[in-house]
Formats: C-alpha cells, sequence, structure tokens
C-alpha cells in the first residue's frame, strides 16, 4: 500500500510540475504576443481544456479522428510555447505571423471545445414496444385460414400469338418510357405507349411486354 501511495505521489508531483511550466510558457508567450491581464492567464487554461477534453473523448472511444485532430492541435500549442521560450524566439520583439496565432486562439479553442463536448448523436433504431411484440407473436401461432375454393371454374384463354416487334422500336419504346417516367413519375401504361408510338394494341401489349 505505502509503494502504491509512493507511486502515485510521485506521479502527482510530476504532472503538477509540467502542468505548471507548461501553465507559465504559454501566459508568456501570451502575453509577449500583446495579451496582457487577465487574458495572458485565459490562454494556457484554454489550451489544457482543450487538451483534456480531447484526451477524454479518445478514452471513451468516440469520435476517434476528431479526438485526435483536436488533441494534437492542443498540444501542438502547448510544446510549441515551451520551444519558442526556451531561447529560440525574442519574447521583446515578438514575430507578427505568432500573434497571429495568439489572437486567433480563442475562436479554435472555442470550436473544437464545442465539437468534443457535443458531438453529433447517432440515429438509433426505434426499439419495438411490448405490444407489438405480443401482437406479432400472434400473429405467427395463429392457425392459417384454409383457401376458399373458386366460385367459378377458371376458363382458359386461348394465348395470343407473339407479335413480332422490331427491336430498333423496341430501344424507341424504352426512350418514351423512360421520358415519361421522369416527367411523371410513374411507369407509362400501354395505352399512352400505343398513342406514343401510333402502333397497333397487339404490338403495344408485346412492347410493354418487354418492357417490364
Amino acid at each position: 500500500m505505502r509503494a502504491l501511495l509512493a507511486r502515485v505521489d510521485a506521479v502527482l508531483v510530476q504532472a503538477l510540475i509540467a502542468a505548471a511550466l507548461s501553465f507559465a510558457h504559454l501566459h508568456d508567450i501570451a502575453a509577449a504576443a500583446g495579451q496582457d491581464g487577465w487574458k495572458a492567464w485565459a490562454y494556457p487554461i484554454s489550451v489544457d481544456l482543450l487538451l483534456v477534453a480531447a484526451w477524454r473523448r479518445l478514452r471513451s472511444g468516440g469520435g476517434k479522428g476528431s479526438s485526435w485532430c483536436w488533441f494534437v492541435i492542443a498540444l501542438t500549442a502547448s510544446l510549441g510555447a515551451n520551444v519558442a521560450t526556451a531561447g529560440l524566439l525574442d519574447i521583446h520583439q515578438v514575430p507578427a505571423w505568432l500573434r497571429i496565432l495568439v489572437a486567433g486562439w480563442p475562436a479554435v479553442a472555442f470550436l473544437g471545445g464545442t465539437l468534443l463536448a457535443h458531438p453529433t448523436p447517432t440515429a438509433e433504431p426505434d426499439n419495438a414496444t411490448e405490444h407489438d411484440v405480443e401482437v406479432i407473436g400472434d400473429q405467427e401461432h395463429a392457425p392459417e385460414p384454409a383457401p376458399k375454393p373458386p366460385a367459378h371454374p377458371a376458363i382458359e384463354q386461348p394465348e395470343r400469338p407473339a407479335v413480332p416487334v422490331p427491336a430498333a422500336l423496341v430501344e424507341h419504346a424504352r426512350k418514351v418510357a423512360a421520358e415519361h417516367h421522369a416527367r411523371t413519375g410513374v411507369p407509362i401504361d400501354t395505352p399512352t405507349l400505343r398513342a406514343r408510338l401510333g402502333v397497333p394494341a397487339p404490338m403495344a401489349e408485346a412492347i410493354a411486354a418487354q418492357l417490364a
């Protein structure tokens, strides 16, 4: 137990030291870029909060791509401030591009925090109620009704002889049917097809059978 507490205490102390140093570096960069007063202290808070929010989304397993993107952005801002204050940047003469990045960071942090805190909800299928399950179960176990005998004996109709239709006429009929469907939203019927093509009724029926 004491060994576990010693490891936990060491980790906490190390985390506090790292957080304090990173916090101070971000504050120094913001102050050097013209964000003085309380605004310089707000910048490191926004960077750390965005980093923690992205890490929590990664741990929860949701939105891997966007979570990694915002995690890298926040980590780059933190590491960039640490490296810049290590003597690679003249704090008294901050370049214009760094002032632009610092001035635009609040909008970036707000966008990332909002997307991480309020992800897009996924549509879930509606669950069937108990009443629906009972109705379905009753329908499955209900006996099937016996088929009713036909009232009149079926009379066999003599088959009509097949009407030869040229292939070119069939292709033209397909174009006419497609144009009718695109214009009205419903398939073309046989009388309309006959009127559009100007062919006899048997040939129009034969063409309609090939289009079906």
